[in-house]
């Protein structure tokens, strides 16, 4: 079955969209949704996958993702542009990375480690936290531009929130990655934005 379909294509930036909210919510708020949140993470260890909704597990648990994917095509404006920065930082990156095949092995061998952590620990344990955090760290945040994350200092300055915000970046760079798998461009992104809005809407319905 072939990737590149509009289903898989709206999952992956869903799956973006959802790093990205919850990256926000964490550095002003201290705090997000604790199901989201380890659905995003365990889309970096999830590797080997049947299809693309197996990488995130059930789709109710894209639901924060898909609707705040919705509210940024269907506004005239941009709805949340700290959100869109985020996300077309993580694009613009992801595509650097790519033509980066060691900054690629070494991640892999990242996440290898972390997998192996997490069936220990669990997924939101903090040293699996702390690994993907210093992973992140010592590969993406090395690439220009680096992701300026605004928040509150307090949260900010907190180490273990800190390890999930990079981590949720780096589930962003995976869901970037996902996209292009199945196709996505950001001419697409720009010409099939009432084709994206009308799946995005039917998956929606599918989890009532």
């Amino acid at each position: 079955m072939s990737l590149n379909t509009i289903t898989n294509q709206t999952i992956a930036l869903a799956g973006l969209s959802q790093a990205c909210l919850l990256v926000q919510q964490l550095a002003t708020a201290g705090k997000a949704d604790s199901v989201a949140i380890e659905t995003s993470i365990n889309s970096i260890l999830k590797i080997d996958s049947d299809s693309v909704l197996d990488i995130y597990g059930k789709l109710s648990d894209l639901k924060p993702g898909l609707e705040q994917l919705e509210k940024q095509l269907i506004s005239k404006t941009i709805a949340d542009p700290e959100q869109a920065r985020y996300a077309a930082s993580l694009v613009f990156l992801e595509k650097q990375l790519s033509n980066r095949p060691e900054m690629l092995t070494k991640i892999s061998t990242g996440i290898s480690i972390a997998q192996a952590q997490s069936e220990n620990f669990g997924i939101l344990h903090e040293n699996v936290l702390a690994n993907l955090g210093d992973l992140y760290h010592s590969t993406i945040s090395t690439l220009q531009p680096r992701i300026m994350v605004n928040g509150e200092q307090e949260y900010l300055a907190q180490p273990n929130t800190v390890n999930k915000i990079r981590a949720l970046l780096l589930a962003g760079i995976r869901a970037t990655m996902l996209w292009r798998q199945c196709g996505g461009a950001r001419w697409k992104f720009l010409f099939f934005r009432k084709k994206l809005q009308n799946e995005i809407k039917f998956l929606l319905t599918q989890i009532g």
